[in-house]
């Protein structure tokens, strides 16, 4: 109430009722230590409703974190470690950037599967419960995660994986911002988890004859009962009063979003005997009866250094890739299996090299691992032989797999993927790529943005990137999509001109450790270009580069359009003009490259240039300037043969050389 009260803004309400369920779980249910808030051995704590920020400072503080008093009073101000949202990186003891309603219980499911799979990378034949792997992943949401339906999604998927080492908490108050929820909620949300597939638990702490009591004891046994069950997600129901024991604001959707008022904070902190003239009462007897837990915490970890020591010297092959993964360290040689492409006018499509790709360095690299939104066969992110990520009982013919299989299956829930891949990434050092068209990049993009918020190394394999998908229409073909998502800071789009670009492409982004990259591919076939004529494909890894040289006009293209400007080049020759062509797979990354080298590929002194891509065309201005012209789609798609839109749209080589010679008269002029 203070630490709101203070700043003038934020949320008290549900910190107030959760209090007694967060201090149990870090005082008496979960394996952490404060002293060290990375342990490979701890249990991991998703706080899903982020907006309640203070339920997890509190607790940290309370256990000995490196979190002060002083943080607290700093809630939400500029320069704390105490943000309005829990924030990755920031705050010791924040596993995972929350906020955006529903996406921390996705993480938390990805954290429960990664869990699962790193377990069988290091460790798959001892025995349940005795592996130094074996961990427990917790999470707290509210009403707003539970009606957001990216929980819908993660949790189906939960419950197909039969994630036993996950539980979730459901703060059950009935009120949200605009205050009783039944305006807007109806359904029975415990028994939704049922029909999941869920463990699912009722801890209500409203009495028989009307009252309140937060009966710790009683979620203390939901927890232990969740603990014990071993083949299926948990799910506890704790109905709760949000702001109690706030004597006029208690249960109101004031409590949940805004400072509760002096008078108020005054009266509520009479009902719990603290002096109210006091702000941010601590006594002293109750801190170190909190902070015996990092002892406890200590001791813990003592003891699972020894059992980590001892499986360290059982198995040296092991021990020596946990040891390469934890520093994302990839193995020497891994590249040497980089498939390479011979030289073809009529090419293959990037979404296929990028699937050769992937079965290519399967076998090199077991820390990669994905799948798609129910793609596969068209995303090709399945790689050959590879089990899937399943429990036995899910297997079908088609698809084989064990607990610790590397495929995934995510079914058609883009949002919940996304979610679920961002926790994948922060639980430990495997890396993972999940798939879908690049359309439907939209319904996960929340995610992606907090992929690159937190710089978290999540791949997306996007095919059918352009109008070049054809037949399924407007719907389906991408236009606005590629500029939008290159205008989310610390995500690379990278769109391969061909099959040796995407593998040396593949190489960049597996090399890079601190941010999500989008890979672009497209469905229909490319060229692909013959090296001893145009420049090595090495170099598509600064992001741009010339392919051809010329002196009178640039012509960039990206992706399945590097072939136009290629064409379009012999067009212009033919006419006295010399082109050079940029291939651009990248612009984060060619922006990264130093001042000399993008003007040795885009030189200030040639002005006369032509972007072509099949997208939408104003923000090509920043590469082309104020003589540019760009060839692409300003509208939406339509249903025909590949072909034939591009000639429609007047996507052509013809049309790049007039924007070319248009170019090269105004830049004169």
């Amino acid at each position: 109430m203070d630490a709101v009260q203070k700043v003038g803004n934020g949320h008290p309400g549900t910190a107030m009722s959760l209090a007694p369920a967060a201090y149990l779980l870090y005082q008496r249910v979960m394996r952490h230590d404060p002293a060290d808030p990375q342990w490979t051995g701890r249990d991991r704590f998703v706080l899903s409703c982020g907006h309640s920020s203070l339920t997890l400072y509190i607790q940290l503080y309370l256990s000995g974190y490196a979190l002060s008093l002083d943080d607290l009073k700093a809630l939400r101000t500029w320069g704390s470690i105490t943000p309005g949202h829990p924030e990755y990186h920031l705050t010791p003891g924040v596993e995972v950037t929350t906020g955006p309603l529903g996406q921390g219980l996705g993480n938390a499911v990805g954290m429960a599967m990664a869990a699962r799979r790193e377990r069988g990378l290091f460790d798959p034949d001892t025995a349940p419960g005795e592996s130094p792997f074996d961990h427990h992943i917790y999470a707290f949401c509210s009403d707003g995660d539970i009606e957001e339906g990216i929980t819908h999604e993660s949790s189906s998927i939960a419950a197909v994986q039969e994630l036993g080492n996950l539980t979730v908490l459901y703060d059950d108050n009935y009120i949200s911002i605009e205050d009783n929820t039944r305006i807007a909620k109806a359904e029975d949300v415990g028994a939704r988890y049922e029909a999941y597939g869920w463990h699912v638990q009722h801890v209500d702490w409203h009495t028989a004859d009307g009252g309140y009591h937060e009966n710790v004891q009683a979620l203390y046994d939901a927890f232990e009962a969740a603990k014990a069950v071993t083949d299926k997600p948990s799910f506890i129901v704790l109905h709760t009063i949000i702001g109690w024991p706030a004597p006029t604001k208690q249960g109101t959707g004031a409590a949940h979003g805004s400072a509760l008022g002096d008078d108020e904070v005054a009266a509520t902190k009479v009902i719990l005997g603290f002096d109210p003239a006091v702000k941010f009462p601590v006594e002293q007897e109750a801190l170190s009866r909190a902070r015996e837990v990092a002892e406890r915490g200590k001791a813990l970890h003592a003891a699972w250094d020894e059992q980590f020591e001892s499986w360290e010297n059982q198995d040296s092959e092991r021990s020596a890739l946990f040891a390469r993964m934890a520093t994302y360290t990839l193995p020497e040689g891994w590249t040497d299996v980089l498939p390479e492409f011979p030289a073809d006018p009529k090419g293959i499509a990037t979404r296929k090299a990028s699937g050769e790709v992937l079965s290519a360095i399967g076998p090199v690299l077991p820390e990669l691992w994905g799948g798609s939104a129910d793609l596969a066969e068209s995303n090709l992110t399945t790689m050959k032989g590879e089990p899937s990520f399943l429990p036995a009982n899910r297997q079908t013919s088609m698809w084989k797999g064990d607990p610790y299989g590397r495929t995934l299956h995510f079914g058609i829930r883009e949002h919940g993927m996304g979610s679920i891949l961002n926790g994948i990434a922060v639980h430990g050092n495997t890396r993972v790529y999940g798939g879908t068209f690049l359309q439907f990049s939209d319904y996960m993009r929340g995610a992606v943005r907090l992929a690159a918020l937190m710089e978290q190394p999540v791949t997306y394999v996007w095919t059918h990137d352009s109008i070049g998908l054809g037949e399924d229409g407007p719907t389906h073909q991408p236009i606005e999509h590629l500029w939008s998502l290159r205008n989310i800071p610390g995500l690379d789009v990278v769109r391969p001109g061909d099959a040796n670009e995407t593998a040396v492409v593949w190489r960049a982004i597996l090399e890079i450790i601190d941010r999500p990259a989008a890979l672009a591919l497209s469905r229909q076939n490319v060229p692909t270009f013959d090296r001893a004529i145009f420049a090595p494909a090495a170099l598509a890894a600064r992001g741009a580069y010339v392919m051809a040289d010329g002196t009178d006009v640039i012509l960039i293209g990206t992706g399945s359009e590097v072939q136009i400007a290629v064409a379009a080049r012999e067009l212009l020759a033919a006419d006295g003009i010399s082109a050079r062509v940029v291939s651009m797979p990248c612009t984060e990354w060619f922006t990264l490259q130093d001042a000399s080298y993008q003007e040795e590929v885009l030189p200030a002194a040639m002005r006369a240039r032509v972007s072509v891509e099949a997208g939408i065309t104003a923000p090509w201005k920043i590469f082309v300037g104020d003589a540019g012209e760009s060839i692409g789609v300003d509208h939406y798609g339509a249903s025909a043969a590949a072909a034939v839109i591009y000639e429609k749209f007047g996507i052509t080589a013809e049309a790049v050389a007039a924007a070319a010679k248009s170019s090269i008269a105004k830049a004169r002029g």
